[in-house]
Order: C-alpha cells, then sequence, then structure tokens
C-alpha cells in the first residue's frame, strides 16, 4: 500500500470516527430535548387528605403515552402514642445516637427515628419479614416515616446499612394497598447500577415475597435476554429490579410498561451516574407516571446527583446517614494504583505473589470485593493457587464461621470478603488488605483498610483503583495527604479537588442545594 491509500485510510477511518461520535451528541441531546417535553406535558398533581393521589396528568416518555391511571394510596404512617410523647430534646439525642442528619428544603417537618418496626405501622404480614432482626438500622429508622408519609426521599447511606429494606418494605405496604398488576406493568421499579446490586436487591424482595405474595422479577445486562423476557409474561409480578441498560432494552421491544410505577427507587445513583446511565435513566422516569414518589439512595452527593434529584422528585427530604471526620490510621502504608478494570485479575495475582509468596511464614491477607457475587467469583479465581477461604452473605452461617476460623488460625492466608460480611469481625494480626473494587465510601474504604496495622502494629493497604471510582478520587486523596501520603500522579488526572467541601471524608458533599430548582445541564468527564 502507498503512502497516499494509507493517508486516505487514515482520514477515512478518522471521519467515521468524528461522524460516530456526532451521532452520539445528537442522540443525547434528543434524549434531553425529549425529557423536557414531557416534563411540560405534566399537570400538577393534588393530593387528597386521605393521602390518595388524583391527577388527569399526562406523561409522554420516548415509548409512547403513559396515563397517570387510578388514585393510588402513598400516606401510610401516623405516629404512635410514644413517639407523640418524645420531647423536642428526646428527638435530637435519638438522632443524634444514630448519626442521623435530616434536611428539608421545603416545609419543616420534625420525623423521628424509630425505635422499633412496630412504629412503622407496617401491615402484619410485610411485618413478618422483620421478625428475624431487633430493631431498625439507622437508614430504617428515619427512612421509613418519610417514605410511609408519602414524600420524596434522597437518602445517603453507605452500602450495607440496611437501605434495601428501608426502601423496600415502604413499597411493599403501597404496592399491597393497590389492585393487583397486570403482565408487564409493575407497581414498584428499582433501578441499580450493576447486575449484582440488582441481584441482591430482587433477593431480597424475593424473601419478602414468601409472606406478602409479591411477586418481583430482575432483569440486568449480561443475563439471557430471552429468560428474563420469559419470566416477565408471568403474570401478577408488581417489582421489577433492573439495571438501566437492560431495561431500556425491554422498553423499546415493547415487553415491559411503566406508566402503572406509583414508585421508583434509584438506588447508588452515584454509580448509575458514572457509568453513564444519565440517558436511560432520564428515558425511564419520563415513561413513569406524574404522580409517583421517588425515592433516590446515594453514598456521595456531587453535583450530578443534586441536578437529578432536582429534575425527578418534588420537595425531597434529605436524610444522611453516617459520622464525618474519620481519618486513616498513620500506622497503614496506602499504597494506590490505577489500573484497567479488565486487568484487575492480574494484578491481584501479582499483588498476592510479591506480598505472601516470599515470606517464610505466610502473613494473613484480606481481599476487600463490593458485592457477594464478585467476592465469589474472585474466590473460585483465587484458590485454583492459594488456601483461600471467602466470606459473603449468601453463604450459611455456618459456612461462614469457618472461613473465619481458617483465617484467623492461619490456615487459610486469604480471606476475600464483602464489606457487609466482615462488618463487626475482629481478626488480629491482618498484615494485608486489598481493595480488589474500591468501595461507594470513602468511609468504607478507612474501615476496610483499618483491619491491618491494630494495636500498635504496622500494616499495608493497597488498593486497586479504575476509571469508574473516579467520583471518589478527590476524597481518597484527601485522606492520602491526611496520613501524609504520595498522591500517586495517575489519581490526580481524574481530578483532586472536592467541590463544596465541609469536611476531608464522608461528609464532603453535604451542602444545602434548592431542590425544587431545575437543573440547567448534567456533565461526565
Amino acid at each position: 500500500m502507498s503512502d497516499d491509500e494509507e493517508r486516505k485510510k487514515k482520514n477515512f477511518k478518522k471521519e467515521k470516527k468524528k461522524e460516530k461520535k456526532e451521532k452520539k451528541r445528537k442522540e443525547r441531546e434528543e434524549e434531553k430535548e425529549k425529557s423536557k417535553k414531557s416534563k411540560k406535558k405534566n399537570k400538577v398533581v393534588k393530593e387528597d387528605e386521605e393521602g390518595e393521589t388524583t391527577t388527569n396528568a399526562k406523561i409522554v416518555g420516548d415509548f409512547g403515552l403513559a396515563k397517570s391511571g387510578a388514585p393510588f394510596k402513598k400516606k401510610f404512617y401516623e405516629p404512635s402514642e410514644s413517639i407523640l410523647r418524645l420531647s423536642e430534646k428526646d428527638v435530637k439525642e435519638r438522632r443524634d445516637s444514630l448519626a442521623i442528619t435530616i434536611e428539608n428544603d421545603g416545609k419543616k417537618y420534625n420525623f423521628t427515628p424509630l425505635a422499633t418496626f412496630q412504629e412503622a405501622g407496617f401491615p402484619k404480614e410485610i411485618l413478618a419479614v422483620c421478625k428475624n432482626f431487633q430493631k431498625p438500622s439507622p437508614i430504617q429508622a428515619q427512612s421509613w416515616p418519610i417514605i410511609m408519609s408519602g414524600h420524596d426521599m434522597v437518602g445517603i447511606a453507605a452500602t450495607g446499612s440496611g437501605k434495601t429494606l428501608a426502601f423496600g418494605l415502604p413499597a411493599l405496604t403501597q404496592i399491597k394497598a393497590q389492585p393487583p398488576c397486570k403482565p408487564g406493568q409493575p407497581a414498584c421499579l428499582v433501578l441499580a447500577p450493576t447486575r449484582e446490586l440488582a441481584q441482591q436487591t430482587a433477593k431480597v424482595f424475593d424473601d419478602a415475597g414468601d409472606a406478602t405474595g409479591i411477586k418481583c422479577v430482575c432483569v440486568y445486562g449480561g443475563g439471557p435476554k430471552y429468560l428474563q423476557k420469559q419470566e416477565m409474561k408471568q403474570s401478577g409480578f408488581a417489582v421489577i429490579v433492573a439495571t438501566p441498560g437492560r431495561l431500556r432494552d425491554f422498553m423499546n421491544d415493547g415487553d415491559v410498561r411503566l406508566d402503572r410505577v406509583t414508585i421508583l427507587i434509584l438506588d447508588e445513583a452515584d454509580r448509575m451516574l458514572d457509568l453513564g446511565f444519565e440517558p436511560e435513566i432520564r428515558a425511564i422516569a419520563g415513561a413513569t407516571r406524574a404522580d409517583r414518589q421517588t425515592v433516590m439512595f446515594s453514598a456521595t452527593w456531587p453535583n450530578s446527583v443534586q441536578g437529578l434529584a432536582a429534575e425527578f422528585m418534588t420537595n425531597p427530604i434529605k436524610c444522611r446517614i453516617g459520622a464525618e471526620g474519620l481519618k486513616a490510621s498513620h500506622s497503614i502504608k496506602q499504597i494506590v494504583e490505577v489500573v484497567e478494570p479488565h486487568e484487575k485479575d492480574q494484578h491481584l495475582h501479582r499483588l498476592l505473589n510479591k506480598y505472601l509468596g516470599s515470606e517464610k511464614v505466610t502473613p494473613r491477607c484480606l481481599v476487600f470485593a463490593l458485592y457477594k457475587k464478585e467476592c465469589a467469583r474472585v474466590h473460585d479465581l483465587l484458590r485454583r493457587n492459594w488456601k483461600s477461604a471467602s466470606i459473603h452473605g449468601d453463604m450459611s452461617q455456618h459456612d461462614r464461621e469457618q472461613s473465619v476460623a481458617s483465617f484467623k488460625s492461619g490456615k487459610t492466608p486469604i480471606l476475600v470478603a464483602t464489606d457487609v460480611a466482615a462488618r463487626g469481625l475482629d481478626i488480629p494480626g491482618v498484615e494485608y488488605v486489598i481493595n480488589y473494587t474500591f468501595p461507594l465510601t470513602t468511609e468504607d474504604y478507612v474501615h476496610r483498610i483499618g483491619r491491618t496495622g491494630r494495636a500498635g502494629a504496622t500494616g499495608v493497604a493497597h488498593t486497586l483503583f479504575t476509571v469508574h471510582d473516579k467520583s471518589r478520587a478527590g476524597e481518597l486523596a484527601n485522606v492520602l495527604r491526611e496520613a501524609g501520603e504520595t498522591v500517586p500522579e495517575s489519581l490526580s488526572k481524574f481530578g483532586t479537588h472536592v467541590k463544596k467541601k465541609e469536611s476531608k471524608l464522608y461528609g464532603a458533599h453535604f451542602k444545602d442545594i434548592d431542590m425544587s430548582a431545575k437543573a440547567t445541564k448534567i456533565t461526565f468527564d
């Protein structure tokens, strides 16, 4: 091939790439324009005193006309006598003891965190779901009175805080008060960023379904589309848990309608935006009822999530769980390595060879994964070459205890764990912590690496950081600086400035904004 032909070929490829990029840009603009038109056509929803909503509004989404349908009830909560007897001081003390901050950008409400499951006012069959728990977690204690009162809510809480039941039980209560759902027309929609989280959430609804009779279906990318489609054809499923991309596919194919959805839940909204699901979220929300209730959970509160809340929610009450001001122990050597997502497995093998391979007495290493399915996969990968055990929520209590005992004794030098399963474990003598996947919050990062370097000992925490985690780069850099560690240049390229920062860690983005204001633009780096 001559130089001239080579040049023409390169120019042709360049033009094709440019055309493809321009096409994607136009598609994004069209999505935003359709969403704006949909919003203009929505009429004001009136609520009667009984908590039922009436509307003659019509929603025009990307997938045809979605009528608001029959009125539905979303106000179920009545404070118990024990709650009403509490003084303002008592309420504040209870909230402070649970590290809860509640904020509202409209009317002022004083929702007291619940001390018992009975105070929530759930029907008996839904209350039975909680029979194996002693008391509500902080996010449940504060979320239930807000959501059960019919309000939109933004919950800022880490993974493993009990947020699935925080939104799940109010959703089930709302569904029980409605007529049965027709095939392909759910009343509750839960959006999750990943297959693993979608599966975990669906399992919670499935378990609850044993007591309530409410059916749930789970659809996600990477799974068999035909089988998921067949499952959706079954009659009467009221809850659909989905990843945005796969749900959008089924909407395009006409396999599911969302005009019956009365409660929309966006779980880990910040992660969904990090993964580029904004166009899908807009299209999906635009296809649901105008008078729906919307609940959003996020581990962080960046501008992109604030904009999403302002656009899709009505006077939401913001609830934050967790103390601020955490610092990593200075006895821990922190190493952060930016890698390609598909190269994490080979980097993990390299690190284990480095830290465990040359020692006469094999030290103990704790490897953290983000979700249960990922934990099981990483364990399967490692046990081919290493003595390893795992601990996650899908394992029986007996198997979990065996894994921990084997790790503590040194018989198994590697333990692969999720944050939730490892929480509360006290395992002395852990020399190394490897973050195979970065957690959803910097607070969880500090908790993870705190498993080493205890009681005056030193330890090493090695983190594999990818482009999917870039929204936490600024906070992570602050943790490294505070501990006197060098911030790697590869991490700094994601940007290390934390906007509107009040503290160095988990509470960084929690600053009041006008939630009723219209979002101007959401952009991604």
